[in-house]
């Protein structure tokens, strides 16, 4: 329990040095010369058009955290189908219970109308 408990120890100074030198590097080494054009926003090469801070609506946001949630959650009905033999009736339960968890989680925010646009 020992060794185990003084590896685990090691491991973590040596991440949290690691991780603190490599945040501090850049500020060490990087160079400070701030100018005009070099604080400009880059688009691709050409010349900012127009105010660089605008304002999206939060909907935006939540369809794409939405899609993003339903995405992961769909990668798990492969793993689901390929073994379904052997899961037998109580996986196909658990996956029945899961994807209903899910479409719940779908007619809520449809009424609440985040999957809205306008």
């Amino acid at each position: 329990m020992g060794t185990s408990l003084l590896i685990f120890t090691g491991f973590l100074v040596i991440a949290i040095v690691l991780g603190l030198l490599l945040v501090s590097l850049p500020k060490v080494l990087a160079p400070r010369h701030r100018t005009k054009k070099k604080m400009q926003a880059y688009e691709c090469g050409e010349p900012p058009i127009g105010n660089p801070w605008v304002r999206f609506r939060a909907g935006y946001y939540i369809v794409a955290l939405a899609f993003v949630l339903f995405d992961v959650e769909s990668v798990f009905l492969y793993p689901w189908a390929m073994a379904i033999k052997k899961l037998g009736a109580f996986g196909f339960v658990q996956m029945a219970v899961f994807i209903g968890i899910l479409l719940l989680g779908l007619v809520y925010a449809w009424r609440k109308g985040a999957l809205e646009w306008v």
